[in-house]
C-alpha cells in the first residue's frame, strides 16, 4: 500500500498557515504574559506595603525609615552598591528593617522589571523604593525635596490616596534612598519604573491596597526611558510645567496629589 507524502507546494502552504496562526497568536501571548506580571507585581507591592504597616503596628505608630542605610533603613544597599552583584544586594535586602515581616527576596523584584536589559543597570535588583515623604528623609525627619515629610501613621491625611510603594529607577543602577518629588518647586526629581503596557507603574498605597497608575504625557515616559536606556544624558528636577504638556501636568498634579508629608518646608 503507498502512502501519499506532501508535495513541496503543500508543504509551503502549512508552513504560511502556521506562520499566520504564531502572527495571530504572539501578540495575544505577550498579553496574557503581561497581565499575569502585572499580577504579580501588584501582589508584590501589597506584600511590602502590608509588611510596612505591620511594622508601624509594632513601634508605636512610627514609619519604617524609608532609606537604605543600616540600622534603621527598610532594605539596605552594601557600600559599593552600584558594582555590587544582584547575590550581594539580595543579601543586603535581607538586613533590612522589613525583611522580618516578609522574607521572601522575591517580592522585592517585580517580573516586568526591565532594567537587567540595559547595560547600565545589569546588576540592579530591588524595582521598588519608598516615596521620601514616608520617612524617606534623615532619619529625625528633616526636610527633604521641599517636604517635612511623615514619621507617624497618624501624619498621612487619607491613607487611601497616598502611595507608599512604587517602582523606581534610579540612574546609578541601584535603587539608593527613597524616591521623590519636590511639592514646593512643583518638578519631578526621581525617575520612576514604567514597566507595565509602557505606560503604567504599581503603586502600593498606606490603607494596604495596590493598583496600577498610568501615565499620560509622552513627554514625561521619555524622561523616564532615559534614565534607563541612557542614564548620563538624564536630568533631574524636571519641570513639568516648561513642557507645553497639559497631559504632563495632569501627570504631575495626580504624583503630587498621592504624594505624603506633613507639610512644606520653610
Amino acid at each position: 500500500m503507498k502512502t501519499r507524502a506532501f508535495t513541496l507546494i503543500e508543504l509551503l502552504v502549512v508552513i504560511a498557515i502556521i506562520a499566520v496562526l504564531m502572527a495571530i497568536l504572539m501578540p495575544s501571548l505577550r498579553l496574557v504574559r503581561e497581565q499575569a506580571r502585572s499580577v504579580a507585581c501588584q501582589s508584590n507591592v501589597r506584600t511590602l506595603t502590608l509588611a510596612w504597616l505591620m511594622y508601624k503596628d509594632e513601634n508605636d505608630d512610627k514609619l519604617v525609615y524609608g532609606q537604605n542605610q543600616p540600622p534603621y533603613g527598610w532594605a539596605w544597599i552594601p557600600d559599593n552598591a552600584q558594582s555590587s552583584s544582584v547575590e550581594r544586594k539580595k543579601e543586603y535586602i535581607a538586613k533590612g528593617t522589613l525583611w522580618s515581616f516578609i522574607k521572601n527576596i522575591d517580592v522585592y523584584h517585580c517580573p516586568s522589571d526591565r532594567r537587567e536589559k540595559s547595560p547600565y543597570h545589569k546588576e540592579a535588583y530591588r524595582t521598588y523604593s519608598i516615596a521620601g515623604g514616608m520617612h524617606g528623609g534623615s532619619i529625625n525627619g528633616g526636610q527633604t525635596a521641599g517636604v517635612l515629610p511623615c514619621m507617624r501613621y497618624s501624619d498621612i491625611n487619607g491613607p487611601s490616596t497616598k502611595y507608599v510603594f512604587l517602582a523606581e529607577c534610579d540612574i546609578r543602577g541601584v535603587n539608593c534612598g527613597s524616591w521623590l518629588i519636590n511639592p514646593k518647586d512643583r518638578k519631578w526629581v526621581d525617575a520612576f519604573g514604567i514597566w507595565h503596557s509602557k505606560n503604567r507603574s504599581t503603586l502600593g498605597y498606606a490603607d494596604g491596597h495596590a493598583g496600577m497608575h498610568r501615565w499620560y504625557s509622552e513627554g514625561l515616559i521619555k524622561w523616564n526611558e532615559l534614565a534607563l536606556w541612557k542614564p548620563t544624558s538624564f536630568y533631574f528636577h524636571r519641570d513639568p510645567a516648561s513642557s507645553n504638556d497639559s497631559l504632563e501636568m495632569e501627570d504631575f498634579e495626580s504624583a503630587v496629589k498621592g504624594y505624603a508629608y506633613r507639610a512644606l518646608s520653610e
